[in-house]
């Protein structure tokens, strides 16, 4: 075997380089906040990431930390700031996080909050929703904001939804070539599990609204039409949303065909009358998408 001899560190020429862009903050900051002031409570459950972009040249380069805040010190803020700061979005308080940062260090330019917010609705007791016992919901709600203090660009989302139909969908018409091996259906389970983010046309709005809004039309569109594809269904979601949340400028869609075939139980001298399905784990179709305003 040929051994490559490394040039000596102390003697070699360095090649020469300059910073490019970076940022730095803390990550996977877990936030749980309950809102005690009236006998009926409310939660938020968010975790937070915060990442802030500047004139870090000097840290990088010479190892001079003059002016920077610790990432310890940005946890805490977050914390120490969701006290009063975080009433009500996690959006809006996004943008009153990077006030706060662009404020108070002197070499933050701009910084980007994003967030994962869990969401919880109430237990059931006796008939009746409990004021202080709640039960993870499966979407959650993201959100990024981007700004310099005095500007910002929010984006708002939902991942983790599993949804699914029985019927009303199908796949027909489509090329046949060499490969093809996929039989047509007018009646087939369409499942997925939804990724979506949202972009504003407002500079500022009820973003918790907005939110509901957009997963209420998700849930009414899915549910009201034969889908003939899932790019199809892709489409027809994003028309119901812009139509119904005027704030948006535009929306994306994640949809994993997550794919549910029929059991061949004949060979075991049992009928399967649609009932039965395997929950394909093998490669899945992807279809996503940006709709928008035209």
């Amino acid at each position: 075997m040929t051994q490559t001899t490394l040039p000596n560190s102390a003697t070699e020429t360095k090649v020469k380089v300059k910073m490019g862009d970076n940022n730095y903050g803390k990550a996977d900051v877990r936030l749980f906040k309950v809102f005690r002031d009236q006998p009926r409570h409310e939660i938020k459950d968010v975790w937070v990431r915060v990442a802030m972009r500047g004139d870090f040249d000097a840290a990088h380069i010479s190892g001079d930390n003059t002016d920077l805040l610790a990432t310890d010190t940005v946890r805490n803020t977050i914390y120490g700031l969701a006290v009063d700061g975080l009433t009500s979005s996690v959006e809006d308080f996004g943008k009153h996080l990077i006030r706060h940062f662009v404020e108070q260090g002197p070499k933050i330019e701009s910084a980007t909050a994003s967030f994962t917010e869990h969401q919880w609705g109430r237990m059931h007791a006796n008939g009746a929703e409990h004021d202080h016992s709640f039960v993870r919901q499966m979407p959650k709600h993201t959100a990024v904001v981007e700004g310099d203090g005095k500007t910002f660009t929010v984006t708002s989302g939902i991942e983790d939804l599993f949804i699914l139909k029985t019927t009303n969908s199908g796949w027909e018409g489509y090329l046949k070539e060499q490969f093809t091996s996929l039989p047509e259906t007018n009646d087939r389970i369409l499942a997925t599990v939804v990724s979506s983010k949202w972009e504003y046309k407002v500079e500022s709005c009820d973003y918790d609204d907005v939110w509901q809004r957009v997963y209420t039309s998700l849930m009414d569109s899915f549910t009201d039409h034969y889908s003939h594809s899932m790019q199809a269904t892709l489409y027809k979601i994003g028309e119901t949303v812009l139509t119904r949340c005027p704030e948006i400028s535009r929306i994306y869609f994640s949809f994993p065909n997550r794919h549910h075939i029929q059991y061949n139980t004949d060979k075991y001298g049992v009928h399967n009358p649609k009932s039965v399905f395997h929950a394909d784990a093998e490669p899945y179709g992807q279809i996503e998408g940006w709709v928008e305003r035209a």
